[in-house]
């Protein structure tokens, strides 16, 4: 499923694929391109194109034991980490690096991770000078000022600290405060009285309590108990995900001494200056309520199980870099409760991800030299060309838009920064000390050095340079404070964009996902900044109504879908992935018609090129699931599930009824009159 930044819409399950090198020499077509023994021939596509394009691949594919699930996008993600272990295992294995290079620093951080006969000697040892620190805690100014001396090396907190463009001011960079604190993936975990909810907390119990155990802390279970009472008080404060989604209700600013007075019982002078932030006159707080709330708490809260919570979140964070007791009994709650997985991914892929998460960038940039191309960087900002212009064609077509924010809309989009591939600069590691015998230390020392490099912004002009991707990461995002779409190299890569196939099937797949993206600037969430990345209303307000009344059909619309019984997508809080994939399809077909000219493509496979369109469309969302992963996604994730991505939109495009003859009776059948057209 799709993952979500702060203010940043990101593809997940799915993206902009393209061909590297390999490919660029143009084989030979192969029909159409389209993965015929996937399709259900018993399914009639006017019923459901999902299962028509992808049933007998749903039919005869198994989840991995150790995924969650498993679709065209994690296969993709597969495969970029099979090139990323080349990498890696190169790395580790020259010797004569210079200790400084950041190829010698990966290979020693990956030797860090893969040493398990150490790491099973020192079992919670490591951990040990954090407890102290968390022991010498006596007073609610003490724990104000450890919280903000933790967020330099990111462990986990009801604080969540950033460093952002200010939204009405994207030239410069402010510091923004954010709920957290929570294990959990949702408040309704902690809130519901589903009996399923219910047993997952007892079992949150145990593994809590397994945990303390296995680092020789007193009382496990006793402080069990009292962590899950703090961290429940602490999500019902929080705000629900929809309630996230509230652009403008996030942006509060205040002065220290404002932010003082609305959260009583929390020092922000104190905080900022023990996380390294000093004269910085102002900050962004997104949820006022909750810190007024956690405010209250730090002062009622017993010291002591404020420090066995401290604790608990320092061991939870670093389970996976100890011995395997640890691990493994993370994995048996994490993994397989929550997420329903029956075995943990291989050592060398958590390795991988170790690696990603301490040193990304650096890793980014030999995955670049190794498996990208100029070729493939300019083939990609052709298409991306050419949906722009279709884009803006449809902007100015428009029926229900007047002409004074239709020039607004144009202007915004003229100003769209695209992004391929890899960034122009990469990032300064010389001054992170990664040891091969170390791996909790190079882990607190890389967060250290990320949140330094996040703070020496403060003060200095945005850098619009700057990527929050790396390029081995198999996504794609709208960044709306920076007005840009971004494209890593690891997703400009087949089976998404086949080479050999034909141009409706590449613009049913490719075409909908740059689509998508684009769309995103003009969502209900990207509509409310200007094309500078600011939060300005440059709407007449009969047209945000107009806007309104269609995006509120279309959250009746998802709201009925039920994935799981008796679970129903929550179209408010999908709003904006679903303008987008509506949105994406919709100017990708346009493209593609374009792109034929007076031309009429042949049929191939027994398909017309429209249905082709449609199909390949269709493909690039076929998802298999486990039920634990898809509720966790239903109440967080900001995408709906794959079929709905299909079955949702495609009722909608009046282009689909032409294609496969749709008629009142099938099921994918809506009258005109309702059916949902935007952008």
């Amino acid at each position: 499923m799709f993952r979500h930044f702060r203010r940043l819409s990101v593809l997940g399950t799915t993206g902009l694929v393209l061909f590297t090198a390999a490919c660029a020499s143009g084989p030979a077509p192969v029909g159409s391109g389209l993965d015929l023994p996937g399709f259900d021939r018993d399914t009639r596509a006017q019923d459901s194109l999902y299962e028509f394009a992808n049933g007998t691949w749903l039919k005869n594919t198994k989840i991995p034991p150790d995924l969650s699930e498993i679709g065209s996008f994690t296969k993709l993600s597969i495969e970029a980490e099979d090139n990323q272990k080349k990498i890696i295992s190169d790395a580790a294995a020259k010797k004569d690096e210079p200790a400084n290079s950041d190829e010698r620093k990966i290979g020693d951080l990956y030797a860090s991770f893969m040493d398990t006969d150490r790491l099973n000697q020192l079992r919670a040892t490591p951990l040990d000078p954090y407890f102290a620190k968390v022991d010498a805690l006596n007073t609610p100014g003490d724990l104000i000022r450890h919280l903000g001396e933790i967020q330099r090396f990111g462990a986990s907190n009801p604080i969540g600290l950033s460093v952002n463009q200010d939204a009405k001011n994207a030239t410069a960079y402010i510091t923004e405060i954010s709920q957290g604190g929570t294990s959990l993936p949702n408040r309704d975990y902690y809130l519901s009285s589903d009996p399923k909810y219910v047993d997952i907390r007892a079992k949150y119990l145990g593994y809590i309590g397994q945990l303390f155990r296995l680092s020789n802390l007193p009382d496990p279970d006793g402080t069990a108990k009292r962590i899950l009472d703090l961290e429940t008080q602490l999500a019902q404060a929080q705000w629900t995900p929809v309630q996230n989604r509230d652009t403008l209700a996030q942006y509060n600013k205040f002065t220290l001494s404002a932010a003082n007075q609305a959260t009583p019982g929390i020092d922000w002078d104190t905080y900022l200056t023990a996380a390294g932030i000093t004269n910085q006159p102002n900050l962004i707080i997104d949820q006022p309520s909750f810190f007024k709330a956690l405010g209250g708490l730090l002062a009622t809260v017993p010291m002591d199980t404020w420090k066995q919570y401290l604790k608990w979140h320092l061991i939870q964070d670093n389970a996976p870099y100890l011995s395997s007791d640890f691990v493994d009994s993370r994995f048996d709650f994490v993994g397989k409760v929550l997420s329903g997985k029956q075995q943990n991914r291989d050592r060398w892929r958590r390795g991988i991800a170790a690696v990603n998460g301490a040193m990304g960038d650096a890793l980014g940039h030999l995955y670049a030299d190794r498996f990208f191309t100029p070729a493939a960087k300019q083939r990609a900002q052709d298409l991306v060309h050419n949906l722009l212009g279709a884009y803006k064609d449809s902007i100015g077509k428009l029926d229900w838009m007047t002409g004074a924010t239709k020039q607004q809309a144009e202007d915004k989009l003229a100003k769209l920064a695209v992004k391929i591939g890899y960034p122009d600069k990469w990032e300064d590691f010389s001054h992170l000390d990664i040891k091969p015998d170390d791996l909790v230390g190079n882990m607190d020392r890389a967060a250290q050095r990320e949140h330094q490099r996040a703070i020496d912004k403060l003060g200095k002009p945005v850098d619009r340079t700057e990527w929050f991707m790396n390029p081995q990461t198999v996504n794609a995002y709208y960044n709306p404070a920076m007005n840009e779409i971004v494209f890593p190299a690891a997703i400009l890569q087949p089976p998404f964009f086949d080479p050999r196939a034909d141009d409706a099937v590449n613009y049913g797949a490719i075409g909908a996902v740059i689509g998508h993206e684009i769309s995103h600037a003009f969502d209900d969430q990207g509509r409310l900044y200007d094309g500078d990345g600011n939060l300005r209303d440059w709407w007449t307000p009969a047209d945000a109504a107009a806007f309104s009344a269609k995006t509120a059909a279309l959250v009746a619309q998802y709201n009925n879908y039920t994935p799981l019984p008796g679970a129903h997508v929550n179209g408010q809080l999908t709003l904006g992935e679903n303008i987008a994939d509506l949105s994406g399809l919709t100017i990708a077909y346009r493209a593609y018609r374009a792109s034929l000219g007076l031309n009429q493509p042949a049929v191939l496979d027994g398909f017309t090129g429209d249905q082709r369109f449609f199909l390949g469309f269709a493909t690039i969302w076929r998802t298999k699931e486990r039920d634990e992963s898809l509720h966790a996604g239903l109440l967080t994730d900001p995408h709906s599930p794959g079929e709905f991505r299909c079955n949702g939109v495609v009722p909608n495009v009046d282009a689909f009824y032409e294609a496969f003859g749709v008629k009142p009776g099938d099921q994918l059948y809506v009258a005109p009159a309702q059916r949902i057209h935007i952008w």
